[in-house]
């Protein structure tokens, strides 16, 4: 029984470890990401509990939606208190490829019991530029 606690201890001091990694931001964790269509607009899902708006960055920089931000543990428990650890505390970004052109000035953002709901239009005009072979 004690070699089975050992092993506990020992593997929660490695995940300890990587959080203090977290923590010193030397490693990011990817965010995971529901994305469907519906109804000519693309909507983004994700989980991101312990996030607070204010600590959210959302960008749209051509055919990209870049998702930022950084989740905080509300309190401090010390690792040897740890049986699991296996929540993800620290910095996350996630960058999408849209699939279509969308409606810059038509995005709906909310934040909802810990989950991130982005809606994105698809623009009425899709840019098309004919190309010449030479």
């Amino acid at each position: 029984m004690s070699l089975f606690k050992k092993d506990l201890t020992e593997a929660s001091e490695e995940k300890n470890f990587s959080q203090h990694l977290a923590d010193l931001d030397f490693e990011e964790g990817q965010l995971a990401v529901d994305v469907y269509e519906q109804n000519n607009k693309l909507i983004v899902k994700s989980t991101i509990a312990g996030a607070k708006p204010e600590d959210i960055d959302i960008t749209l920089s051509g055919d990209m939606l870049t998702i930022k931000g950084r989740r905080e543990m509300d309190s401090f428990i010390d690792h040897k208190d740890y049986l699991y650890r296996e929540c993800y505390w620290g910095r996350f970004s996630r960058t999408l490829i849209l699939p279509f052109e969308v409606d810059e000035n038509s995005i709906d953002v909310d934040l909802d019991k810990g989950v991130l709901t982005i809606i994105l239009s698809k623009a009425k005009v899709q840019k098309e530029t004919k190309i010449k072979i030479k």
